[in-house]
């Protein structure tokens, strides 16, 4: 009987387990690695303050990571042989911050060897990059992924959302990611921070009808204002903010200037042209608290796209590579 009842107390702890296997926690790492948050702030911190658009950065690397094969870090991989990764993708060449997660990586696996993925630590250090000046976590991150072993750059057109966007495209493109409408306006808003190249938006100046006229959605006189910036043809030398005077601070500034008619790419004006996402454009605009808010709730579903979890994927020792063998 006592063989008996210790297997079935057993049996139970491995259900249980297998049950929790596949599910992110905000304590995934409370018994194995319960320095990770700690180790991941103090160093985006040291990073922040020579970098001061490193939360732009992390915080695309992260959409671009989870919207394609989900978050599992596959744009991280470098490039092997003559299959081109996710990196080398025309989208994702101008990505930035990949020595800042190098550095982050190297230091958890001196305290904690082969327990923290990539995917993780990318989620934590995006979150913490854009929470630096707040001195407070803006929104929590559960923990639990794991990381891809596949990386390809042709994987990215049709998986990332375009510049050049409609409305009806966005939606169905996020619909696919698990996301909707509300989603889409909110995780629009980190358009407040960062800049872009003038090829990115350079149509909709000088010829966007293929007549050599101007999109009419874009306001006049910041159209004129960007002509001066980016001259035609397009350098991929020149950047403009994509928030004018206020691309470096995380805020609800975003939605001031599209309903201003001044929203960069066709993607950002695309959200007036529809009722409901117009209405959620307004609501966000009139409080930065609610913004904030929104803005924690849709990153959680997010950065909970495609994950892997359980015995899925790997734990990568490097995240410029997968590891040697199966983990």
């Amino acid at each position: 009987m006592k063989m008996r009842a210790g297997y079935s107390i057993f049996l139970l702890i491995l259900s249980l387990t297998v049950c929790n296997a596949g599910k992110l926690s905000n304590s995934f790492y409370k018994n194995t690695c319960p320095q990770v948050e700690k180790i991941v702030r103090a160093i985006i911190q040291i990073h922040t303050r020579n970098n001061s658009s490193l939360g732009a950065q992390l915080i695309r690397m992260q959409f671009h990571d989870c919207f394609v094969r989900g978050c599992d870090a596959s744009v991280l991989l470098d490039t092997v042989n003559n299959s081109k990764a996710e990196k080398e993708a025309m989208p994702n060449q101008s990505l930035g911050g990949f020595d800042v997660i190098d550095d982050i990586k190297a230091t958890i696996e001196r305290v904690c060897p082969k327990v923290v993925s990539c995917a993780d630590i990318l989620a934590l250090a995006a979150r913490d990059a854009i929470s630096a000046p707040f001195k407070k976590s803006m929104w929590s991150v559960q923990l639990g992924r794991r990381d891809g072993r596949v990386s390809l750059a042709t994987e990215i057109n049709g998986n990332l959302p375009s510049p050049f966007a409609n409305f009806t495209s966005l939606v169905q493109l996020f619909k696919g990611k698990g996301l909707n409408v509300n989603d889409l306006v909110v995780l629009s808003g980190a358009h407040t921070l960062g800049d872009s190249r003038c090829g990115a938006f350079s149509r909709r100046l000088y010829n966007f009808t293929s007549k050599g006229d101007a999109d009419p959605s874009l306001d006049p006189t910041y159209a004129k204002i960007l002509r001066k910036q980016c001259p035609n043809p397009a350098s991929p030398a020149i950047t403009v903010e994509m928030d004018p005077g206020s691309s470096l601070s995380f805020d609800n500034h975003y939605y001031d200037i599209l309903l201003q008619k001044k929203g960069l790419f066709v993607s950002d004006a695309a959200l007036l042209t529809d009722k409901n996402s117009n209405k959620i454009v307004t609501r966000l605009q009139r409080s930065r608290s609610l913004f904030f808010t929104a803005f924690a709730k849709s990153m959680k579903k997010m950065a909970a796209i495609g994950v892997l979890t359980g015995n899925a994927g790997e734990i990568r020792q490097n995240c410029r590579v997968v590891n040697p063998g199966k983990n």
